[in-house]
């Protein structure tokens, strides 16, 4: 069902416990970890708690978990010292984008050039 932890789903168990991930920021609907593949100096996931396999799935089912996912971005690149030089946050939906955990996540880049358009 829809917003259920997913037996089979990498993200749901780092969400409960079941694998480490290096935790950054967590709050009462979202958990943030480094990217276990940089691709840049900061590289972090933000993840909702609640399983949806994208972000249009999750902004239609659940608008205010979207926003909060962005807003901890946010946060995020405050924390990492990225905020004024500038940073990406990038939602990879489907598997010709890139998106290779069907969970939906954000991806905050920076403390790099990040040239345009992406790679």
């Amino acid at each position: 069902m829809a917003g259920e932890p997913q037996a089979d789903c990498l993200f749901c168990k780092i969400v409960a416990g079941k694998i480490p991930a290096t935790v950054v920021r967590e709050t009462e609907t979202t958990v943030a970890f480094r990217d276990i593949n940089p691709q840049a100096p900061t590289h972090v996931l933000v993840i909702p708690k609640v399983h949806y396999p994208d972000a249009a799935t999750l902004a239609e089912a659940e608008p205010a978990v979207a926003a909060d996912i962005l807003r901890e971005a946010a946060r995020i690149a405050a924390d990492e010292k990225i905020a004024d030089h500038g940073y990406r946050i990038v939602f990879n939906t489907g598997t010709g984008a890139g998106q290779t955990v069907f969970h939906t996540h954000a991806h905050v880049l920076g403390g790099r050039g990040l040239e345009w358009p992406p790679g």
